[in-house]
């Protein structure tokens, strides 16, 4: 009976994950949620999402639901020598038992202050590219069964694919913007050249000049040109 109420409260939370990522809330409110739920799911004292940064080889932390400021504000660590890394690198759970006895746990302090025992770190891969990790945290030596490790794993892909999606939406949203801008710019030149006698060099530098003396945006400056000429 215990089981089968740990497997209903498992496809459940997967299931309030799912319905979290498509809810269209902002990224950072999905991955609270995630960690959220996840923690309740295993009873876990702290769950976190790293993020790498792969120009430092660093992993920072994204969300966490603990409410300690000193676990929040933890200093990113490097890939190459915390056991997060080790997740990272070789794309493959991670758990140990005690982290206050393992070396590669970067912050012991931390861990004896909070109350941390085991911990098992999951790589978020999309795509077969590792882009953080999902740690869990255990307040007593508890060893993580291999269909929790298989369940906490799909949840770090969804998680990985809410910041993936997230990320093409706005390299989207960038590249509709320069589009736009550009043809707004081009428009303001075209104007500048019949109407001013200007090279088309001499109207974009005109138009660099405003934005910059105005500290206003170049496609502001050129929205206001094309509506002056209009108007005139």
């Amino acid at each position: 009976m215990k089981k089968t109420r740990k497997k209903i409260k498992n496809i459940e939370g997967i299931s309030l994950i799912s319905s979290t990522i498509v809810s269209g809330k902002y990224l950072d409110d999905i991955l609270s949620q995630i960690v959220k739920i996840t923690a309740d799911m295993f009873n876990s004292k702290i769950c976190s999402i790293m993020l790498l940064d792969e120009k430092k080889d660093e992993l920072v932390i994204k969300a966490t639901q603990s409410l300690s400021e000193e676990y929040k504000n933890k200093p990113p660590v490097k890939v190459g020598s915390s056991i997060s890394g080790v997740a990272v690198k070789e794309k493959k759970p991670i758990f140990v038992l005690d982290v206050k006895k393992d070396s590669r746990y970067m912050y012991p302090q931390i861990a004896e202050k909070e109350g941390l025992c085991s911990m098992l770190a999951v790589p978020m891969i999309v795509k077969d590219k590792v882009i953080g990790v999902l740690n869990i945290y255990t307040s007593e030596p508890y060893e993580f069964k291999e269909e929790e490790i298989k369940i906490i794993q799909t949840i770090a892909n969804q998680a990985a694919l809410a910041i993936e999606n997230t990320r093409l939406f706005e390299e989207l949203i960038a590249t509709k913007e320069t589009l736009e801008t550009k043809k707004l710019v081009d428009r303001a030149k075209a104007l500048l050249m019949k109407h001013k006698g200007m090279s088309e060099e001499e109207a974009h530098r005109f138009l660099q000049k405003k934005s910059m003396d105005l500290r206003k945006p170049i496609k502001e400056v050129a929205s206001a040109i094309i509506l002056a000429f209009e108007e005139s």
